[in-house]
């Protein structure tokens, strides 16, 4: 929707939609900006340190930076998202890099990366791992 850029560095918006228990974002942090999560459709799924709940439409999260988050469809729910990032981050580049990734054009180490450029730290959770893998059962 908006990167920073477009802002003048104060924040920047997507607006994702996800399928029935479809994984949005792996557990991850972020060092610069804080993020929100508002559904505006359906159920998220939402993870940050170790908590773990089910936001529905009309319902809203804050994840402050350096706090591990992930987020996903609550399973057997799809759901739609406005994410806001503040202060803005770059972020279109990032997901076209992940859109590379899917097709095949670039690899997941060049993720690895990117992650200081993209603020986006990759962490292992295993309460998400959990909650995912039930969800899948």
């Amino acid at each position: 929707m908006l990167d920073s850029s477009a802002t003048g560095g104060a924040l920047s918006t997507l607006e994702v939609q996800l399928g029935a228990g479809q994984d949005g974002a792996a557990p991850h942090y972020h060092t610069r900006s804080h993020e929100l999560f508002y559904v505006t459709e359906g159920e998220l799924q939402v993870l940050t340190g170790d908590d773990l709940r089910t936001v529905a439409a009309g319902g809203a999260v804050v994840v402050p930076k350096y706090a591990v988050h992930a987020f996903g469809a609550a399973p057997g729910a799809s759901a739609k998202v406005l994410i806001v990032l503040t202060p803005g981050a770059e972020r279109f580049e990032y997901f076209r890099l992940l859109t590379r990734i899917d097709r095949g054009e670039a690899t997941v180490e060049e993720l690895v990366e990117a992650q200081d450029i993209y603020d986006n730290h990759f962490v292992d959770s295993p309460v998400w791992r959990a909650a995912r893998m039930e969800g899948r059962q």
